[in-house]
């Protein structure tokens, strides 16, 4: 019966998150057409804001109420979640144009953000002086972005319909709502989660990369599956890359600060094995959107297939710890060349179709 009910809280506190989260993304993109922001921009910054709120509030409230590790784990999940089951199952339902400035700025910078978090908790603790150089980050990084909205005028939203930008009363009611939402069903969530961790006997950095993150990243599933849909790869693809610089510069910066004085503690495990997937991922997002300048719906699948596997590897760990080794051979003789072989395959074809004909 505890077990039901706290599997209950995790229900309705996503069920909220996802309401809140579709209403703050509503309000924040009317509020954004109505000022004119091109629609790169948007899935980078407002859309990425709006979406990452349910992980903003999940870590803020875990941090002050002491669970360092729930915290942490949660923007670590929902960044290896975001790259490989969002834009997978994006790219699955549409295959998705990367635009150049993806691959000439923003993925770059995801990486450096990935890499300079990774040393930053390699000590074990997130001290406030780098969550204040994190937030720091992310406000030079907002302002880059609106200074080069208009360097593509193409690229300024035209497509979108009147209802979609809404009046400025309704863009602010609906943030507002949006944000009560998310604070409710926060609080559930984290108090669903926490339960459910000692009920089941593992530990909140598992329980964070998994139904924790899943939970508080349903507001990009959405978000990237629609524009995907309606063939808006920019805010589709936009929205991931956004969300994932926003969940280490804004959460984990905010939430170090939360934290005080002694910092935000990082698990051991987190820093020397969920991280280190976190920037793969990452980096592997290079040489898939360099290819054709498209996300296949074959790379699309690869993703969703890599998830499923870092998936298994987190249940292995805690419910048949001994096979452990013999799944990492796996991976290692087998998993890992087909995937080296198949992002080359893609390389060598990108270089046969940009080769000028005789």
């Amino acid at each position: 019966m505890p077990f039901l009910l706290s599997a209950l809280w995790i229900v309705v506190g996503i069920g909220v998150l996802f309401a809140g989260g579709e209403l703050f993304v509503a309000g924040s993109v009317g509020l954004a057409l109505l000022l004119g922001i091109p629609q790169i921009v948007i899935g980078l910054t407002v859309v990425a804001l709006g979406t990452s709120a349910p992980e903003l509030f999940v870590s803020v409230i875990s941090t002050f109420k002491g669970q360092d590790a729930l915290a942490v784990s949660n923007v670590v999940g929902s960044n290896i979640f975001n790259i490989l089951v969002v834009l997978g199952m994006s790219a699955l339902v549409m295959p998705l144009r990367v635009q150049s400035r993806l691959v000439r700025r923003d993925v770059p910078l995801l990486l450096g953000v990935s890499l300079t978090v990774w040393g930053m908790a390699s000590g074990g603790r997130l001290t406030w002086q780098a969550g204040l150089a994190l937030l720091t980050a992310m406000a030079m990084n907002v302002v880059w972005e609106m200074r080069t909205a208009t360097e593509n005028p193409e690229e300024v939203l035209g497509e979108f319909d009147a209802e979609e930008r809404g009046t400025l009363p309704g863009a602010f009611l609906r943030l507002a709502v949006g944000m009560v939402l998310l604070v409710v069903g926060s609080q559930l969530l984290v108090r669903g989660a926490v339960s459910a961790a000692v009920l089941l006997g593992v530990s909140q950095t598992v329980i964070g990369l998994t139904i924790v993150s899943a939970g508080t990243s349903m507001p990009e599933l959405v978000t990237s599956l629609v524009a995907a849909y309606r063939g808006r790869a920019d805010l589709a693809i936009g929205n991931v890359v956004g969300s994932n610089l926003l969940n280490q510069l804004v959460i984990l910066g905010l939430s170090s600060l939360v934290a005080g004085a002694g910092g935000l503690s990082v698990d051991p495990v987190m820093v020397g094995r969920d991280i280190p997937v976190m920037v793969v991922t990452t980096l592997a997002c290079l040489p898939i959107f360099w290819t054709h300048g498209v996300i296949s719906r074959s790379e699309g699948a690869l993703l969703v297939g890599l998830y499923g596997l870092y998936l298994l590897e987190q249940l292995l760990r805690n419910m048949a710890p001994t096979t452990l080794d013999e799944y990492h051979l796996i991976l290692l003789v087998a998993v890992l060349p087909l995937v080296l072989s198949f992002i080359a395959w893609q390389v060598m074809r990108w270089r046969e179709q940009r080769r000028p004909l005789p």
